[in-house]
């Protein structure tokens, strides 16, 4: 299993960039230098992580339990890719499938069929050289609901890996079969008046600007303290934020999200330039993001949800408490379970944040995209985070290779049945003259 992942990672590596060339080409979504990252950390950093992980065979023997665990593979796995990561999610499932012992069979998105199918093709040419049998690694050429449908309900299937819309998550789960499925997030950013302005400014920045948004744990709104608010403002545009109007906020909101509620396709994955056109004005060149300072979270102020661009809602407040609240709203609004982030030097804030905020990822002085992947954190590299049973999945992990095996023990016998624990013999039964019989034993 190592001899393959590391050929693939090879083959990966090696075909990086023109991989994220074609997916922007064919999807038009994000941008190549952000999509080669995305490549590189799934056909370098993921392998370099788990090399030293026991997935097969003996896992590990506990002799004081007298108990032995064995890895033994699923079997087949159907992985749903999206439009938004359509190579670097190819890369990621297919590595962490052959790491654990399976087989995997994908079903592109088809708006991304070509560069899925190429990475998919890339990866099995280069397991079959390092000794995987032909087959091992499959893809869709002409993927469609149905066909997808299908294979999620083979007989064959093992187990479902779905990253996507809520739709075909729900439609994994739905399946009758073992699922990993992940859902969309909506990602809130405090900002805590111990921490500098400036450089959490910076890695917020960084992390929306990041292939365009279309990162599942993208940054989605800044919360900061009101005391915040010229300081914030003034790094913003000290690195190039476009700061919209009430004006130009308004035509920003009918142009990103449909009139029933989501996200306009046609914004997704855009740059900060080009969305600014799709609404009516204009705005410098080399603009990194587009912000847009709105009055609080929910239905009642559409902005505060998820968005799939370069665009930032900001929400000041009037102190901590509200801005815990102000998150936790957010979260509720679209993205519960997944991720979010606080700024802070004072621990204990950090730790109140974490308690009650809604989410599996709780990232820390980082900007998000780069932390909830395992980048800048200790976090298993991942492009599947799970968002727990709040969020609809069936896992709270970033998913890898031990989600995709089963663990068969060996028990041996310590102590006979008889002296395991005893049973307190009957009293005898008290009548209540009360009561009948019958009523009493009722």
């Amino acid at each position: 299993a190592d001899a393959l992942v590391e050929s693939m990672a090879a083959a990966a590596r090696e075909h990086a960039r023109r991989r994220a060339e074609l997916a922007v080409q064919e999807t038009t979504y994000g941008n190549v230098e952000d999509k080669l990252f995305k490549n590189y950390m799934c056909a370098e950093w993921l392998p370099r992580r788990i090399r030293n992980m026991r997935t097969l065979g003996v896992l590990r023997e506990i002799p004081e339990e007298k108990i032995v665990e064995y890895g033994v593979p699923v079997g087949v796995v159907a992985a749903i890719v999206p439009v938004t990561n359509p190579t670097s999610t190819v890369i990621y499932k297919s590595i962490i499938s052959l790491k654990s012992g399976n087989a995997i069979v994908i079903s592109p998105h088809p708006g991304a069929t070509g560069c899925t199918y190429e990475t998919a093709e890339l990866l099995h040419r280069a397991a079959v050289a390092a000794g995987a049998p032909e087959g091992i690694i499959q893809c869709l050429s002409k993927p469609t609901l149905e066909a997808t449908q299908e294979l999620m309900k083979h007989p064959q299937v093992a187990m479902i890996l779905a990253t996507g819309g809520s739709g075909m998550v729900r439609a994994a789960y739905s399946s009758g079969k073992p699922a990993l499925g992940v859902g969309p997030g909506n990602v809130p950013v405090l900002l805590d008046t111990t921490y500098d302005v400036a450089e959490a400014v910076d890695q917020v920045i960084k992390g929306k600007s990041f292939d365009y948004g279309t990162v599942c744990s993208s940054e989605q709104s800044l919360v900061a303290e009101v005391c915040l608010r010229e300081r914030v403002l003034a790094e913003m545009k000290a690195r190039r934020a476009y700061i919209c109007n009430e004006e130009e906020k308004a035509a920003l909101e009918k142009t990103l999200l449909k009139p029933g509620g989501g996200i306009n396709p046609k914004c997704v994955g855009q740059s900060p330039v080009r969305i600014a056109e799709m609404a009516g004005f204009r705005v410098p060149p080399d603009t990194s993001i587009l912000a847009v300072e709105i009055q609080g979270a929910g239905k009642e102020h559409p902005l505060s949800a998820e968005k799939l661009s370069p665009v930032l809602a900001l929400i000041f407040v009037r102190d901590f408490e509200q801005a815990l609240a102000t998150c936790e709203a957010i979260l509720h609004y679209g993205g519960i379970g997944h991720t979010c982030v606080i700024f802070s030097r004072d621990e204990s804030r950090i730790r109140a944040f974490a308690e009650r905020m809604p989410a599996m990822r709780v990232m820390v002085n980082t900007q998000s995209p780069a932390g909830s992947v395992g980048v800048t954190t200790n976090l298993l590299p991942s492009m599947t985070l799970g968002c727990g049973a709040a969020g609809g999945s069936a896992t709270g992990d970033n998913v890898g290779p031990l989600h995709l095996i089963n663990i068969k023990r060996l028990a041996y016998a310590v102590r006979r049945a008889e002296d395991a624990f005893t049973i307190p013999a009957a009293k005898p039964a008290q009548t209540d003259h009360r009561l009948t019989h019958g009523d009493w034993r009722l």
